[in-house]
């Protein structure tokens, strides 16, 4: 699903980068999230730049240079580095003071807030983007709405998440969740003696990938949603979003990339009612 100017052959230009190498590699990493997050995040960081970088040239035939990108759950600003290399400024929010500060890392401009409820003006940046952070807010798609909110008419969004009954859907809890997200949890602390760090139903929700499908439908008219797709496969398996209950399994990462429409184009170009 794409209806913005695209790459050669009618596909979006972050396709060419949808390899099977770099699914391997990432999906690689993903076990140390927990014990090296830098070089989990590290390999993360350069992927979302890149992924935000085609499709924001893809909408505007511009690179990121001078523009805004804020980032909802961006924690430490773990991507602060790669989207200063491309020559916009980054601006995370984290509500977690905690992990504000983690990893001694420190990004001027810093914004501590909620996603469900940004501290930000209507079209105020250029790039709104969300990381595997949906799935640890209770109101994702009100999350949604306020990213939507943020960026300017011609904005990028770009919303991804970790999809609940995915391999990485319990995150350490995993594959328990499969068993229940509270049955992970208890056996979680049982084991370990301690409570797992993303705790379901505390900061840890079941979030489908129908449900990001069913969002990027009823999205109103001035909001065009240019792309939706499983986020770490290879692009000839793209497919398998459109695939009722397979999608819930195969897609660990659903993203959905959207802009926004100018109101006051949309109003010019309506036909006179009177």
């Amino acid at each position: 699903m794409l209806r913005a100017k695209q790459g050669s052959a009618g596909r979006p230009r972050f396709a060419r980068r949808a390899t099977l190498r770099r699914s391997l590699r990432l999906l690689g990493s993903f076990r140390f999230e927990q014990t090296d997050p830098g070089l989990f995040y590290g390999g993360v960081a350069t992927d979302t730049a890149d992924l935000v970088a085609d499709f924001y040239r893809d909408l505007t035939g511009h690179s990121l240079r001078g523009t805004i990108v804020l980032d909802v759950g961006g924690g430490p600003g773990y991507f602060a580095d790669e989207f200063d290399r491309a020559g916009a400024r980054y601006l995370p929010v984290e509500p977690d003071p905690s992990e504000m500060h983690a990893a001694g890392l420190r990004v001027a401009g810093a914004v501590r807030g909620s996603g469900m409820a940004l501290p930000f003006r209507d079209n105020a940046v250029d790039v709104c983007i969300s990381s595997n952070v949906a799935e640890h807010v209770p109101q994702p798609w009100v999350m949604a709405e306020e990213m939507l909110r943020v960026i300017k008419p011609g904005g990028l969004m770009v919303f991804s998440y970790t999809v609940w009954f995915g391999p990485f859907g319990g995150h350490e809890t995993g594959p328990w969740h499969y068993l229940g997200g509270e049955f992970a949890a208890r056996r979680y602390k049982r084991k370990l003696g301690r409570d797992p760090k993303n705790r379901f139903g505390t900061s840890l929700f079941a979030v489908s990938a129908a449900a990001g499908l069913r969002w990027a439908r009823q999205t109103p008219e001035d909001v065009q949603v240019l792309a939706v797709f499983p986020r770490y496969h290879p692009r000839w398996a793209w497919w398998v979003v459109h695939v009722p209950a397979v999608r819930e399994l195969l897609v660990s990462n659903l993203v959905v990339i959207a802009t926004k429409r100018d109101s006051a184009l949309q109003s010019a170009a309506a036909p006179d009612s009177a």
